[in-house]
């Protein structure tokens, strides 16, 4: 068996075509039943119920997926053990969205009397509109493809890509009418990149109490030093006796006062501190504080309340482990 470098690039090239012009296809059926089918779906009081056989129900379970972390609470059941105690799932006020790309799935056809029986909205995802499946559909949306990307014709390539995407079209037009926004897919992601983004507070990760490197501006510039060393956040605030922050100080100030030749023994902070500097407040977005530090190339900031006293302290390292970088 041996690969040929330019056969199979233009096979692979083939099945992307193939699977864009199934995708492309759908736009024509984006009609009066994807409208119905919303509408049922973006009705329904309780969850979307995803079922299908193979690979429709592999990507049956995407699609769940997809419902779920964008405003529509989903969740897929599996038609062969649907028939042996998996419809107990199914209630009322739930909507069931059935895939196959027949329309003739045995294990589907089984339980299509006991759905209807609960009356709840079935809306079908087929590649045939004559099949049992869409006729006893409230809805059937249409999914057939003119051909598989397979060359063989026979393995599910086009018809599931084509059904994935009429299930994102469906989950994304519902996160639409619902209004839904970033912040709401971030609390159904805390535990992802985007999640600690769009959630994540600087009150969340900041240096609090004895942490929080500060001296006050009377004192030696020799002193602002050890607590830069010790509380190694590249930085101290200096602040006057309410502990309000008049001023901040760096390694990057300490450079150039050395440069300008300051005696660092007969020197007080609150000569060659910087006065004009950047904050942050407990209540700003993690991501605000990175933003604020990248657009003024800064890795520190001193973090004040709403009285301008100090509380806190945060660097790019904090961000960093945060995984907010």
């Amino acid at each position: 068996m041996k690969l040929h470098p330019d056969q199979t690039r233009e096979l692979a090239l083939a099945v992307l075509d193939t699977e864009a012009q199934a995708i492309l296809d759908l736009r024509e059926r984006i009609d009066e039943h994807f409208m119905r089918a919303c509408e049922y779906l973006l009705a329904c009081t309780s969850r979307i119920v995803v079922t299908g056989m193979g690979k429709s129900g592999h990507v049956g379970s995407k699609i769940a997926a997809t419902l779920a972390s964008t405003g529509s609470p989903a969740f897929f059941v599996h038609p062969g053990e649907a028939s042996h105690g998996d419809l107990g799932m199914i209630t009322s006020g739930d909507v069931v969205l059935a895939l196959s790309n027949s329309g003739e799935t045995d294990e589907l056809l089984t339980i299509l009397p006991i759905i209807r029986r609960l009356g709840v909205p079935l809306i079908a995802m087929t590649g045939n509109r004559q099949s049992t499946l869409a006729r006893e559909a409230t809805v059937s949306l249409d999914i057939s493809v003119a051909r598989e990307a397979c060359p063989l014709g026979l393995a599910p390539t086009s018809s599931t890509t084509a059904t994935l995407a009429m299930g994102d079209a469906l989950a994304v037009a519902l996160l639409e009418a619902r209004g839904f926004t970033a912040d709401d897919f971030a609390r159904s992601h805390p535990g992802g990149r985007l999640g600690r983004r769009l959630l994540l507070h600087v009150a969340d990760i900041m240096h609090t109490g004895e942490r929080i490197p500060r001296v006050r501006a009377e004192a030696p510039l020799r002193e602002a030093l050890l607590e830069i060393t010790r509380q190694g956040l590249g930085m101290t605030a200096v602040v006057d006796e309410r502990d309000h922050v008049i001023g901040v100080y760096t390694d990057g100030d300490l450079r150039r006062t050395l440069d300008r030749g300051i005696d660092v023994h007969a020197t007080t902070i609150g000569e060659v501190m910087t006065r004009t500097f950047k904050q942050a407040a407990p209540g700003m977005l993690a991501v605000e504080a990175l933003k604020l530090m990248e657009d003024h190339k800064i890795s520190a900031l001193p973090v004040v309340d709403d009285s301008d006293t100090l509380v806190g302290a945060l660097n790019m390292h904090d961000l960093l482990r945060a995984g907010v970088v």
